[in-house]
């Protein structure tokens, strides 16, 4: 089953995601390396369907994306200078985006549970893709970002590869302009005090990247 999409411009599909999204919607769209499936991040209803629509374990916790900077106080902690690793989220956040690296940063109190992870802590990266960018300025909010796949397949970077049950499950899916990459997916990091790196998941940033940074690399195990 290949996905359908709305026809009509760019910018005319851009508009019907970002309505979708604000009418609380979970939809299909691209970042710079799979389509993802997300909602706002303010959505708590939305973001569980999202859960539903993949068959993803309410304890994984769905990573987000932003825009821009300035969309980071939507997620992080807004104590969240007093936290050791306070200091190094900000030099890698400064180093690697917008781009492929997931950052494990202290969330708000008021962050929908299915955001949070054991700690109390949310995922977060600034996307490099301009229709995601775009998806998160003009909503003005944050989105959830899991790939848009039934959970235990393949990550898809073509809207052919779409399960039946995503296509369906969503309120829209938006045609990537261009297209996801494909590849690595993002590496999840956390930071701690002193210049320390826990690495969750190996991706797109290299490890050699991070150390080249004066990082000490931890694999998480």
């Amino acid at each position: 089953m290949v996905c359908d999409t709305v026809t009509g411009s760019p910018e005319s599909q851009l508009d019907r995601a970002v309505l979708a999204i604000i009418g609380g919607g979970c939809i299909v769209y691209p970042t710079e390396t799979f389509y993802a499936l997300g909602a706002s991040v303010g959505s708590a209803k939305a973001l569980e369907r999202v859960n539903a629509i993949k068959g993803r374990p309410r304890s994984k916790p769905l990573p987000v994306i932003i825009g821009d900077r300035s969309q980071l106080t939507q997620v992080m902690d807004p104590d969240a200078a007093s936290w050791p690793g306070f200091e190094s989220a900000m030099e890698l956040m400064d180093l690697f985006w917008p781009g492929s690296l997931s950052i494990i940063v202290p969330a708000r109190k008021d962050l929908p549970t299915p955001l949070l992870d054991a700690r109390g802590c949310v995922s977060v990266r600034q996307t490099p893709h301009p229709q995601a960018r775009e998806l998160c300025l003009k909503t003005g909010t944050p989105l959830a970002a899991t790939s848009a796949n039934v959970s235990g397949d393949p990550a898809v970077s073509e809207l052919s590869r779409l399960s039946p049950a995503v296509c369906m499950g969503s309120d829209y899916v938006l045609k990537g302009d261009p297209r996801p990459a494909g590849g690595l997916a993002s590496t999840v990091v956390r930071p701690r005090g002193g210049r320390e790196v826990y690495v969750y998941r190996l991706g797109a940033v290299p490890l050699e990247a991070l150390e080249r940074a004066g990082f000490l690399v931890v694999l998480e195990s």
